[in-house]
This record gives structure tokens, C-alpha cells and sequence, in this order.
């Protein structure tokens, strides 16, 4: 599930919304290092500044998340939306993965302005990114036929470490981390309550991941361990950047 075997063209064919945010991360990441714009232009203008967000400057709440602090925080961010957002994508479409995506990121940042101070200054998509843990997390709860016991336990695993090393790691952004994950989690749990939808959306789900099923399956230990090794080096990376 986690594992990706497609090529490139297919990749982007396949998870479009995760394939233009990764392209977003890497433009705005060369647009801080490249001289045609001044280093701190994009820092400037993009990064949330809560002072300046009280202040009027709403856009804040939603342009941090595709902002990055360094090339590291960059690459760890983007591999792990390159893990962890195609099987998510297929299963919502990706007009509900985008929204999901943005909806968490912005509950993170609203979270962010208010406890933490006016001169708290932040980048990055992390909390974005927990808001698709928080969303497995719910399909785990209230949508058992969608996953595997494997990939449940994955999953669960990931999100423990992750919790964990939120509150181990120097320079995190806790709050947005919390926020992320619980925005995450409501999103997915309240359509929950609508059995109707419900009831078609897993009848959509096991129709695709019945046809797909040779493409998520490992089968291979050998190729599930190198990719358990990968995620958790990409989780590692992940919280020790800010």
C-alpha cells in the first residue's frame, strides 16, 4: 500500500493532487535559493507570522504548508507525502484528498495562531501531513473494510512513532502536529454518520482495490522491510527538521 511500483508518467497520471504539491514544494523551495528572487522574498510574503495574520494577512493560514525551511525539510516532507498521499488519493479522488489536505493544514495553522504567540513564525507541511494520518486513522475506526489488518497496523505503528517523536525532536511545531491530526481524524470521521455515502464509498473502494490489488499487495519481506526502513528514516527526517 505504502510501496510504489509505478514509473513516473504513471505515477503523475495516477496521483495527480500529490504530484502538484510535491512540484509546489520543489518550486517554492528553488525560488528561495535561486537569485532571481531576494533569499527572503518568499519567507516574507508566504511564511506564517501569526502577528501578521491578526493583523489581516489571511493567505498565511494556507501558504506555510507548501513552504519549507531548507532543502532537507523539503525532501523529508515531500517523500513522505509521496508514501503516505497516493493510496489516500485513490480512495477519496483527489478533489477530497486535496480538501482533506488543506482543510488539516489550515486547522493546524488556525491551532498555531492561537496558542502560540504573536511572534511565532512557522513553515512547512507537517501539519497537512498528519491530518492524512489522522484520516487513516478514522478509516481504521469507522471503515474497516478499506484496509487490510497489515496496513491498519502500519498505520497505527506509523502514527505512534510519529506522536512520539513530536514530543522528542527540537523545533516542532507540536501544536500544528495535534491540530493536524485531529483535523485529519474529524474529517474523516464525521461522513461516518451518513450511512448512505458510507455504504457506497466502501462499495467504491472494494470495486477499485479489488482491481488494484496486485499493485498495493507486498509480497515480497524483503521488499516490505527495505520500504518499513524507508518510511521510518522518512519519519526520522521528518521531525528533526522544524
Amino acid at each position: 500500500m505504502f510501496t510504489r511500483t509505478e514509473g513516473f508518467r504513471e505515477f503523475i497520471r495516477l496521483y495527480p493532487i500529490v504530484s502538484i504539491i510535491i512540484a509546489i514544494h520543489i518550486v517554492l523551495y528553488l525560488f528561495t535559493v535561486l537569485p532571481i528572487f531576494p533569499n527572503y522574498w518568499f519567507f516574507e510574503h508566504l511564511s506564517g507570522v501569526n502577528l501578521y495574520i491578526w493583523k489581516g494577512e489571511y493567505w498565511r493560514l494556507i501558504t506555510p504548508t507548501f513552504l519549507h525551511s531548507g532543502f532537507a525539510h523539503m525532501l523529508f516532507n515531500s517523500i513522505s507525502l509521496l508514501l503516505f498521499g497516493p493510496a489516500l488519493e485513490r480512495m477519496l479522488g483527489g478533489g477530497k484528498f486535496l480538501f482533506v489536505y488543506l482543510v488539516s493544514g489550515l486547522i493546524a495553522n488556525l491551532a498555531t495562531l492561537v496558542f502560540e504567540p504573536l511572534s511565532y513564525t512557522h513553515v512547512g507541511s507537517s501539519g497537512a501531513i498528519f491530518g492524512l494520518f489522522g484520516y487513516y486513522l478514522a478509516i481504521i475506526l469507522f471503515r474497516k473494510n478499506w484496509l487490510s489488518r497489515q496496513n491498519s497496523q502500519v498505520i497505527l505503528v506509523l502514527c505512534a512513532l510519529s506522536l512520539i517523536m513530536t514530543f522528542l525532536q527540537t523545533n516542532i511545531n507540536i501544536i500544528a502536529h495535534l491540530f493536524g491530526l485531529l483535523g485529519g481524524f474529524l474529517l474523516g470521521a464525521i461522513p461516518y454518520y451518513n450511512k448512505r455515502e458510507l455504504s457506497n464509498s466502501i462499495k467504491d473502494v472494494t470495486t477499485w482495490a479489488s482491481g488494484k490489488r496486485k499493485r498495493i499487495t507486498v509480497k515480497s519481506p524483503l521488499k516490505f522491510l527495505f520500504w518499513g526502513i524507508v518510511i521510518l528514516i522518512v519519519i526520522i527526517g521528518i521531525f528533526s527538521q522544524k
